[in-house]
């Protein structure tokens, strides 16, 4: 690759999620049973809160966008990975390694901001039912998703430029199986304090703000909730609760755990058991935790379903 210590590296290696060769077929099966049910559940989601006539609430509005950011960052890194399973030679060309960064930072910064979105959002509902669809108009349901996307996309444009500013030289094998920061930085032949000092702000910053107000949402519902004197009304407003909590608690601790740390503390092997859980398992899991166990979601694929099959008799 290069013929001296300074030779520009055009294309980088990748060593993949384990470089023992009997587990990379096992492998395959198992992270493409992983990604099938990613598409299949969010997609499911997609379709269901966009032509189901019930489900068009803010609520469904905010599920419809995390299952179109939790698909997009599953579709960033998984194909790319599946290949790695099939063939010998993991390379991928410095451009396609800035884009798959890049395209990675929108959805993960996007997640991040949405998931406080949907923490307000429930907060509005359960303590302002009365408020609800005047202070969570579709007017203003548009404007936080549009600014989540604007917000996201211009954190990746100068996180992924900072990163790939800096000069990399003749050492191009990137430990991970995608193209993240901390491996990227780890191989550069120059100065990364200024990539290193952003992406620390950066990423504490949007964690600290995001779960801030996923806190304080939930703690004024669990006031609101405690106040109920129906015993049923309190233990299904704890259910719904609970089951958010849980997501993005495991989201925000694997988030924490990866990015706001400082890189001479990373372990890259356990950042690669941790990538692949909120690249991959996580995306998998959200459309069970937050739709698919909801009673408005399964009677809205019954109906797709029954439609559906209604309309293929009548094609015959």
């Amino acid at each position: 690759m290069a013929n001296g210590n300074f030779t520009r590296v055009i294309e980088f290696i990748l060593t993949g999620v384990s470089e023992h060769p009997d587990l990379q077929i096992p492998l395959f099966f198992v992270f493409l049973v992983i990604y099938g049910l990613t598409v299949t559940g969010n997609l499911s989601i997609i379709t269901l809160t966009s032509v189901d006539s019930r489900l068009q609430t803010p609520m469904y509005f905010f599920l419809r966008h995390l299952a179109i950011i939790n698909l997009g960052n599953s579709t960033v890194i998984a194909p790319k990975m599946l290949i790695s399973f099939l063939v010998k030679k993991h390379t991928t060309s410095y451009y396609e390694c800035a884009t798959q960064l890049g395209g990675f930072l929108v959805f993960i910064v996007a997640e991040v901001l949405l998931l406080a979105v949907m923490a307000y959002d429930r907060y509005v509902a359960i303590c302002n039912p009365l408020l609800y669809m005047a202070v969570v108009s579709r007017r203003i349901c548009l404007l936080l998703v549009s600014l989540t996307y604007l917000y996201s996309f211009s954190t990746a444009i100068v996180a992924s430029s900072s990163v790939f500013s800096v000069t990399y030289c003749s050492c191009n094998i990137i430990n991970h199986f995608y193209c993240d920061i901390a491996p990227l930085l780890a191989l550069s032949c120059s100065d990364t304090s200024f990539p290193e000092t952003f992406v620390f702000i950066s990423a504490a910053t949007n964690l600290a703000f995001s779960i801030i107000i996923v806190l304080i949402s939930y703690f004024n519902i669990v006031l609101s909730i405690l106040k109920i004197r129906s015993s049923e009304g309190r233990k299904k407003a704890f259910s719904t609760c609970a089951s958010h909590m849980m997501a993005v608690s495991v989201f925000y601790g694997t988030m924490i755990f990866m990015y706001a740390q400082p890189q001479t503390n990373h372990s890259m092997d356990t950042d690669k058991v941790a990538s692949v859980f909120y690249t991959l398992v996580i995306p998998m899991l959200n459309p069970m935790i937050y739709s698919l166990r909801n009673k408005d979601v399964k009677a809205a694929l019954k109906r797709f379903l029954t439609n559906s099959c209604c309309s293929f008799k009548l094609m015959q």
